[in-house]
């Protein structure tokens, strides 16, 4: 069994959770001013990388909390948990992976 580390419970089973997709996509703050391609880009449009992967998490069978993880794609091997709000990188401003 797979175990996630919620930053609020600790370690629980993934079957508490469910995943959100990438993390650290900001929404447009004018929609209205959007064509219906930029709408459909910020809405579809994910990186799906091969390795290193930011994702949103839902501790959905317990605090509920959402919080972010980096994980492996290819292995699923999670490298480090970390609460929806702090940056994930503390010297890259913008939070963009290495």
């Amino acid at each position: 069994m797979l175990l996630i580390t919620c930053p609020y419970c600790g370690p629980r089973a993934e079957s508490e959770f469910s995943c959100g997709g990438e993390a650290h996509i900001a929404r447009p703050l004018d929609t209205d001013a959007l064509t219906d391609a930029q709408w459909g880009d910020y809405l579809f449009m994910r990186k799906n990388p091969k390795g290193v992967h930011r994702e949103q998490w839902n501790h959905a069978a317990g605090c509920r909390r959402w919080f972010n993880a980096e994980r492996h794609t290819v292995s699923y091997v999670f490298s480090r948990f970390y609460k929806a709000g702090e940056n994930p990188d503390p010297a890259n401003a913008n939070g963009a992976l290495p």
